[in-house]
């Protein structure tokens, strides 16, 4: 595989590479077909002792936006590979040209140069035939039936059919003369790089031509060719073996994910964003900034893939990238944002027939008597109640000011009719096993803290919120805390096959008036004594059916929490998980049970979103109990008997954050898209249902965030663009039912270099990880991974043959400008140990994963495939902890061993030490009085009266308020066995578990894309 080479496949002469990730145990017979030449045969033309550096005094190895870079392959300064960075159309690399070569330097021969070309398959060489590729999924849950408006072959035809006069690329000349440069679309074009290149002869020396760049053209001008400032930097320190590429190239200065953060956090941190009609390409997510509504929704609502929509399918084929968008339904305004209004539904316009609400969108017609509605394409009548006249040649009414629904992308309306107020029910285990552990004193003590914090809040909807209790082991013990009683009753219900409830009334009660009630029960639940013996475990769906019957009785949504020790078994058919050693249904370990799905929509149409603590170390071969908590909007926690400090921390965390985060219950998520467009998929946490458009959650979250999928009915008209909507109705903690309304209008174009330059590679990212961690329901891994990798490379085939601005080389990796980071974030996902698992990889692991990092807004997913690297020290000089404007690549040649690194990923976070840390710096942080006496593993940095250590607690604390789970500190140190913890999280280095280094998988991305249009 491409993930996981052999040893010595790095021997084995150059073959065709193709989409499967394989590689051959021997050399197939027949003559070499290589598309690109090795590095070291490449002859530049300088000769053997020109040194460039000396030629060129300003040169820089730093990628920028006002230069060129240069970076050096194979540790040699005469072998170069180039990239420039064009401000308003790509970032444009240099790897070396595609050529076919027979023969093979015995120079290089003897430098064991490991292939640069993957094969087809490991039967044996073929050629790379396009059609043999399969890009779309079969059906799925999560997507529409309606068949794929356009095939593969279509793409494959469009792609390699001849480019219009209007898109040929004139060559760029080898001497220093004056071309005429001419773009697609007439724009203005920027730096470009290009390097000539001759073959060399097995007995020739490697030579090194001067580079050559164009500098950028201002109004159509004309300028010269300049020679490239930009020289080799002999200074980089050395890389760590995980990180250097299989090809020499130099993973320091290939495109930079970090930079592409930090350029967009200094151009609009502190600043405002106005979300107008038709917007522009907003922030990216991981930038704090002000979003201000000004008709159109916020990016952290509705965060469009791109925000230039193709006006017809054809073109939005021809992108090869998705079509859709981001939706965070029950947002949180952020910084000094202002709240989303809420308006009466009484007062508010009546919106379309066809279901979707009054917007901006909506265009007035005959003086405010009718409007036009962009999603069903039909003209509406305007009650005389609510009619008000236009004004001006847009037709704008006259109260738009005064009516949010008229000048607001996002509002809320609240609903005449009244539901019931949400309840929180426990549900505690009080088997044998939970006796014996020891924990439930601190778990009883802990939840009586935090109702009592609670309760005293006087006046707020907390202390009237509605509580109840039961305890269970294999039989069911409810407790009336009704205020009417001396003391609680408790009724034990033996018959948990068909539930029925002897009493309704006293079992959920108002927290302010059960108070005492719950507290006298929860002191004596330690006290228990172990009635019934659970030697096989308990059924996960016991104290999920208990809790659900509960609320079903009361008619009320609400959140259960189920505190659970005992051994899980799962009871009726499950669904083998051996495919993940390899057999032919691996995406079966992922997969539901039935009686698990079933007992989800149960809780999905009552409103009851479960949330289970396990709070044993479950066997590997259990049952694993997270599928029914995260289709209901919940989680699933574990901990290891809570006997240690961090556990207890984490546990105390987490309860908080559920009982006090604001949930929507009884959720119903409507999207509506221009007439011309329809929703062809949804992927998310939910159960999906026969119409994507359509989805049906328990409960959800500020950070809760479903992936769209849009496809092309008909051709879109230019001048309305396009628009989209999304209503979410849903029961507040007070019972009182709303719709909170967003509406996102967007820009058409017929010309496909729009659409690339309005796409961020933090959103696909989003959106990629979101579907296929879906897919793994329904798809052979394998086949994931390589769809991942055949869209990114005809991706890149796409925008080099349609969008680049004058003709490149072969050797120049050309990429849009805002799409710089794809590649990396891409690679990272097809490495993730969801879809490649490592020998240390548990099916649990794997399980929980891929529900939490479903369940991530965009901010958290950019963060866990790409986490954040920052040094602490160079904080000592500062009173404030380091910034992200601060951190580094994650790859090991950023880390230094007398440094101290700390990593922050939504689940992890981690510190290294290097061996070489001053003895001052491990007094200051560690309290620690050399290196070897420094302890590894889990751990609580000291409370230390010093800048160092309260800038680091500051800073961790910092980070673990922004994530939506408790966190162990992680103490790594350099050489350590624990080590790999970290190298997990180097995503630009090679993998443990076999995944390919940043380096090595873009070097394939550039050849394909190459060979697809040779």
């Amino acid at each position: 595989m491409m993930d996981a080479p052999s040893p010595n496949d790095s021997h084995a002469p150059c073959q065709p590479w193709g989409v499967q990730n394989s590689w051959p145990s021997e050399t197939p017979a027949g003559p070499l077909c290589n598309p690109l030449p090795h590095l070291q045969q490449l002859s530049l033309g300088v000769s053997p002792n020109h040194n460039p550096s000396r030629n060129h005094p300003q040169a820089s190895a730093v990628y920028s936006k006002s230069g060129l870079a240069a970076f050096s392959t194979w540790n040699n300064p005469h072998h170069s590979v180039q990239y420039a960075y064009n401000d308003v159309h790509s970032v444009q690399q240099g790897v070396p040209d595609a050529r076919v070569l027979s023969t093979v330097p015995p120079a290089v021969q003897e430098r064991n140069i490991p292939p640069c070309s993957l094969p087809v398959t490991n039967e044996g060489t073929q050629p790379f035939i396009p059609q043999q590729i399969q890009h779309y999924s079969p059906p799925n849950p999560y997507q529409a039936v309606d068949p794929s408006f356009y095939s593969q072959h279509t793409y494959r035809s469009l792609l390699n059919q001849p480019q219009s006069p209007a898109q040929t690329l004139l060559p760029v000349s080898p001497s220093c003369v004056k071309p005429e440069l001419t773009a697609p679309d007439g724009v203005n074009v920027g730096s470009l790089v290009g390097y000539n290149e001759s073959l060399a002869s097995p007995s020739a020396r490697i030579q090194q031509q001067p580079l050559w760049s164009v500098a950028a053209i201002s109004k159509g001008g004309i300028n010269d060719f300049v020679p490239n400032t930009a020289a080799l930097d002999h200074n980089l320190g050395p890389q760590s073996p995980s990180s250097e590429s299989r090809y020499g190239l130099n993973p320091e200065l290939l495109p930079s994910a970090v930079k592409v953060m930090a350029e967009d956090r200094a151009e609009w941190e502190g600043k405002v964003f106005s979300s107008e009609h038709f917007s522009r390409l907003p922030p990216l997510a991981t930038t704090p900034c002000v979003i201000e509504d000004r008709g159109n929704a916020s990016p952290l609502a509705i965060r469009s893939l791109t925000y230039c929509v193709p006006c017809d399918g054809q073109t939005a084929l021809l992108s090869r990238l998705p079509l859709g968008a981001l939706v965070t339904p029950f947002n949180e305004q952020t910084g000094s944002a202002e709240p989303i209004p809420l308006c009466r539904e009484t007062d508010c316009i009546v919106g379309c027939r066809c279901g979707a609400s009054m917007c901006p969108a909506m265009g007035w017609q005959d003086c405010g008597q009718r409007f036009y509605c962009p999603f069903c394409g039909k003209l509406n009548e305007v009650p005389w109640q609510q009619y008000q006249p236009t004004r001006g040649a847009e037709g704008v009414r006259v109260d738009v000011d005064k009516r949010p629904e008229l000048s607001m992308g996002s509002y809320e309306i609240l609903k005449s009719e009244e539901g019931e107020a949400a309840a929180l029910l426990l549900a505690i285990d009080v088997s044998s096993s939970a006796l014996r552990g020891g924990h439930l004193e601190f778990v009883a003590k802990q939840i009586q803290t935090l109702l009592a914090s609670l309760n005293r809040e006087k006046g707020s909807s907390s202390s009237d919120l509605r509580v109840g209790l039961m305890t269970y082991d294999s039989r069911i013990h409810l407790y009336d805390l009704s205020p009417d009683l001396c003391r609680p009753h408790m009724m034990v219900i033996a018959e948990t096959e068909d539930l029925q409830l002897p009493v309704r009334e006293g079992l959920l009660v108002s927290l302010k008036d059960c108070i005492e009630s719950i507290d006298s029960v929860l002191q004596l639940i330690p006290q228990f004594g172990a009635e019934c013996g659970d030697p096989s475990g308990l059924p996960i769906e016991l104290p999920v059916k208990a809790g659900l019957a509960v609320l079903q009785g009361l008619r009320c949504p609400g959140k259960l929490l189920v505190f659970h020790t005992a051994a899980l078994i799962e009871t009726g058919h499950t669904n083998s998980s051996s495919g993940f050693f390899g057999t032919n249904k691996p995406k079966s370990i992922f997969q539901p049970s039935e009686k698990a799905v079933s007992l989800a929509k149960e809780c999905v149409s009552q409103g009851c979103g479960v949330h289970m603590f396990v709070l044993s170390q479950q066997d590997v071969g259990g049952a694993w109990p997270g599928h029914v908590p995260f289709l209901t909007g919940g989680a699933l926690h574990t901990y290891s008997y809570l006997q240690g400090e961090l556990d207890r921390e984490c546990f105390s965390a987490d309860l908080k954050r559920i009982v006090e985060t604001d949930s929507a219950y009884k959720a119903e998520v409507r999207i509506f898209v221009s007439k011309d467009l329809r929703v062809s998929g949804c992927y998310g946490l939910f159960v999906p249902g026969s119409n994507p458009g359509h989805v049906s959650m328990a409960t959800l979250d500020r950070r809760t965030t479903l992936a769209v999928e849009l496809a092309h009915s008909r051709a879109l008209d230019e001048s309305r663009g396009a628009a989209m909507q999304v209503v979410l109705s849903y029961t507040s903690q007070t019972g009182e039912r709303r719709s909170r309304v967003h509406t996102l209008t967007l820009r058409c174009s017929r010309h496909l270099q729009d659409t690339f330059r309005n796409y961020q590679a933090e959103t696909l990212l989003t959106f990629y990880c979101k579907k296929m961690y879906c897919t793994v329901l329904e798809r052979p891994l394998q086949e994931i991974r390589e769809e991942l990798q055949t869209d990114a490379t005809e991706a890149l085939a796409s925008y080099r043959k349609y969008c680049c601005s004058s003709s490149v080389s072969a050797g120049q990796l050309v990429l849009p400008q805002f799409l710089r980071a794809l590649p990396v974030y891409v690679n990272s996902l097809r490495k993730s140990e969801v879809l490649l698992p490592g020998l240390r990889s548990s099916v649990h692991q794997r399980l929980q994963q891929r529900c939490r990092v479903l369940g991530l807004d965009t901010r958290s997913t950019v963060r866990h495939f790409y986490p954040l690297l920052l040094p602490l020290l160079p904080s000592v000089d500062s009173s404030s902890p380091p910034k992200p404007e601060g951190a580094l690549r994650c790859s090991g040649s950023s880390l230094e061993s007398s440094g101290v690194y700390l990593l922050h990923a939504p689940f992890t976070v981690l510190l290294w030490v290097g061996s070489q840390v001053p003895a001052a710096t491990l007094v200051d942080l560690f309290n620690a009085s050399c290196f070897s006496s420094l302890p590894s593993g889990e751990a609580n940095l000291p409370a230390l009266e010093n800048r160092l250590s309260i800038s680091a607690r500051s800073l961790i604390a910092s980070l673990n308020s922004e994530v939506p789970y408790g966190r162990k500190l992680v103490v790594v140190k350099q050489g350590d066995t624990c080590e790999e913890a970290l190298q997990r999280h180097l995503v630009e280095d090679k993998s443990p578990n076999g995944g390919a280094s940043y380096a090595d998988f873009l070097y394939h991305l550039h050849v394909n894309s190459v060979r697809l249009l040779q």
